[in-house]
């Protein structure tokens, strides 16, 4: 049996519960501030997209069970882009065509391996979840709330899923260099959150958030990914909800 056959399981009861749950009231009017619209339609042209280099990378790998996972990973993704495209759509607001930070992280994940490009996206996924927690609760706008929950919950599974991943692929790595090459995207973490927070500071405080904060919450959030990652039989995955101290900082 793969390793990977009860993560793609997982994947398709997720699907089948999202099938049977109705989309949000997009008759109700979003109202978030300006500078948060335009936040989220920078993040919506960052989780559109068909996948399909990661897809081909998880068909080299071999193991077809890891492949169904990565396939229904990126099913998962479009439809974020597409509840946030409703969300926009729901306050009178476009989808953009495309955004500068988005393409050029593209471009550097399609140079890369499976390894390497999967340390990149894990970089998107971690900023992803402290963003849509600040979305969901820093936004003061029932509907932008619930799709910012929505999607949040399904990056608390995506991180876990990728760090399963990383574990293996890392672990064909001389020990040598496995800690070294985590603090190196721990480095380039931080600088994508630089970027981040650069790009989105006014909807951050829009949400009741500094760019600070964000950066130390992203930053923090890290370290048991990449503990989990070098673990030699990691038997718990991290947990990504955020402990009491990180709660109360971000009240």
């Amino acid at each position: 049996m793969s390793g990977f056959e009860q993560w793609a399981d997982g994947f398709e009861a997720e699907r089948e519960r999202r099938a049977a749950r109705a989309d949000p009231d997009w008759t109700r009017a979003a109202r978030p501030d300006p500078a948060v619209w335009a936040s989220v339609q920078r993040f919506q042209t960052g989780e559109d997209g068909d996948g399909a280099n990661l897809t081909a990378k998880a068909d080299e790998a071999g193991d077809p069970e890891y492949a169904r996972a990565v396939r229904l990973f990126i099913a998962e993704e479009q439809n974020h882009a597409r509840l946030l495209a409703l969300l926009l759509a729901a306050g009178g607001m476009p989808t953009l065509a495309g955004h500068w930070t988005d393409t050029a992280f593209v471009r550097v994940r399609r140079l890369m391996g499976l390894r390497l490009e999967l340390l990149v996206l894990m970089v998107a996924e971690v900023v992803a979840l402290r963003y849509y927690r600040a979305l969901r609760d820093g936004s003061g706008d029932a509907l932008t709330s619930e799709v910012a929950a929505r999607i949040l919950a399904d990056e608390e599974r995506h991180i876990p899923f990728h760090c399963a991943r990383l574990h293996d692929s890392v672990a064909e790595l001389p020990r040598v260099v496995r800690r070294p090459l985590l603090e190196l995207w721990r480095g380039l973490l931080a600088g994508a959150c630089l970027i981040v927070v650069a790009d989105h500071g006014r909807a951050l405080r829009a949400l009741g958030m500094s760019r600070s904060r964000f950066l130390a919450d992203v930053l923090v959030s890290s370290r048991p990914m990449v503990a989990a990652v070098l673990k030699r039989r990691p038997d718990v995955w991290p947990d990504t909800t955020p402990t009491r101290t990180a709660d109360r900082r971000a009240g």
